[in-house]
C-alpha cells in the first residue's frame, strides 16, 4: 500500500510578473497545481475556482480518475459561468494539474499546458501532453521542437478550463513504486529550464525542500518570465498493519496546504530500476512496459503515434481555444530543451 511520506509546494511571482496567477493544493494524498490566464487579476479567480472544486478531497471510491474528471468539470462550469455573468472575469480560464495517490496507483486528470513528471533511476518521463497549439502540431509531424521555438503562435494553449461550457479531461493512472517522486508544476518552470537541468536539480537534492527550491531559483535565474509553480511528493510502501494506522495523511504531520497567488514533478527511483531509460532517450518496448497506464478511461483513444489522448478532436473550440491562448503566458521552450515522452 502506497503513501505520501514526504512533500513540498511552492510558489513564486517570478522575475517579469507583478501578480501570482498560480494556485495549488496539497491535501494529501490530493495535489492539485493550476495555471490562471486573464485580464485582471482574473486568472488568478479561475486557478482559486478549479482547486477549491477539489478541497474536500476524493470520495471513497476505486475511480480515483472519475472522481478527479467529475471534479475538473464542475470546476469548469464554475469559471464558465462566472466568466459569463461578470464583464471583469470575460475569457478567464485556467490549466489543471491533479494527482491522486491510491493504494497501488497514481491517477492524474489534466488540462493545458501544466504538467506532472516523473523521475526514475535518473530518467525523466512526462505523464501529461501539453494542450497547446504548437505541441498538437509536434505529434502530428507538422512541425518540429526547433520551428515551435519560434512560432507566431506558440503562446496558443488549444484547452483550458473555463472558456468553453464543456471541457475534455485527460485522465490517466500509473502503476507506483516504492521512492516515487512526483513532479508538478506550472509552465513557469518548465518554460525556462530544461528537462535535463530538471532531472539534475532533483537528483542532485534528495531532500524534497531543497529539491522544490532550486528548482524554483532555476527558473527565476533563468529569466522567470511567469509564475512558478512546485510541487514534488515522495511515495512509499507500507504494510497493511502500518497503513491503517497512518490512513488518510502525510508522514510529515504537515496539515493540508492550499497556496493560492503567494509572491514569493517527477518521480525518482532507486537504482534497482532496471527499465528506466536516459532522459531524451527513446525506452524499447520491454523498457516502458512499466510506464503503461493501469487504467485507461473508456473514452480514451490512440492517435499521435500511440499516446493515449482524450476522446474528441484537440482542435475542439477552434477559434475559442485560440483567443484563451492569446491571452496565455508568452513564455517558450528554451532551445536544446528535450523532453522525453511517455510512450504508451
Amino acid at each position: 500500500m502506497l503513501r505520501v511520506a514526504e512533500q513540498y509546494t511552492g510558489t513564486d511571482t517570478g522575475r517579469q510578473r507583478r501578480a501570482n496567477e498560480d494556485s495549488m493544493l496539497a491535501r494529501p494524498p490530493l495535489f492539485v497545481v493550476a495555471d490562471g490566464m486573464g485580464g485582471a487579476q482574473a486568472g488568478e479567480v479561475a486557478s482559486r475556482l478549479a482547486v477549491e472544486s477539489f478541497q474536500d478531497g476524493l470520495p471513497d471510491t476505486a475511480d480515483a480518475e472519475g472522481s478527479l474528471a467529475a471534479y475538473a468539470r464542475a470546476a469548469n462550469v464554475s469559471i464558465h459561468e462566472l466568466s459569463q455573468a461578470n464583464a471583469e472575469h470575460a475569457g478567464m480560464g485556467t490549466t489543471l494539474t491533479a494527482v491522486y495517490v491510491g493504494a497501488e496507483e497514481v491517477a492524474i486528470a489534466h488540462v493545458g499546458d501544466s504538467r506532472a513528471y516523473c523521475l526514475r533511476g535518473g530518467a525523466l518521463l512526462r505523464l501529461t501532453d501539453d494542450h497547446s497549439l504548437v505541441d498538437e502540431l509536434i505529434r502530428q509531424g507538422k512541425l518540429t521542437a526547433e520551428e515551435a521555438v519560434e512560432h507566431p503562435q506558440r503562446s496558443v494553449i488549444t484547452r483550458a478550463l473555463g472558456p468553453e461550457p464543456e471541457v475534455e479531461i485527460d485522465t490517466r493512472s500509473y502503476r507506483a513504486r516504492d521512492g516515487d517522486v512526483y513532479l508538478l508544476c506550472s509552465d513557469g518552470l518548465t518554460t525556462m529550464v530544461s528537462d535535463e537541468h530538471l532531472a539534475g536539480i532533483l537528483l542532485a537534492h534528495p531532500r524534497l525542500r531543497d529539491a522544490g527550491e532550486a528548482l524554483i531559483a532555476a527558473a527565476n535565474e533563468a529569466g522567470g518570465r511567469d509564475n512558478i509553480t512546485v510541487v514534488l511528493l515522495r511515495v512509499e510502501e507500507v504494510q497493511m498493519a502500518r497503513a491503517a494506522g497512518a490512513a488518510g495523511g502525510s508522514a510529515l504531520g504537515d496539515g493540508p496546504v492550499t497556496l493560492t497567488g503567494i509572491p514569493a514533478g517527477k518521480c525518482l527511483r532507486g537504482a534497482a530500476a532496471q527499465s528506466a531509460q536516459p532522459t531524451g532517450a527513446t525506452p524499447a518496448a520491454a523498457g516502458y512496459a512499466a510506464w503503461r497506464p493501469a487504467v485507461q478511461t473508456p473514452a480514451a483513444r490512440r492517435h499521435d503515434g500511440g499516446r493515449a489522448r482524450g476522446a474528441g478532436c484537440p482542435w475542439r473550440g477552434g477559434l475559442c481555444g485560440l483567443a484563451v491562448g492569446l491571452l496565455h503566458r508568452y513564455e517558450q521552450p528554451r532551445p536544446g530543451d528535450a523532453v522525453q515522452w511517455l510512450s504508451l
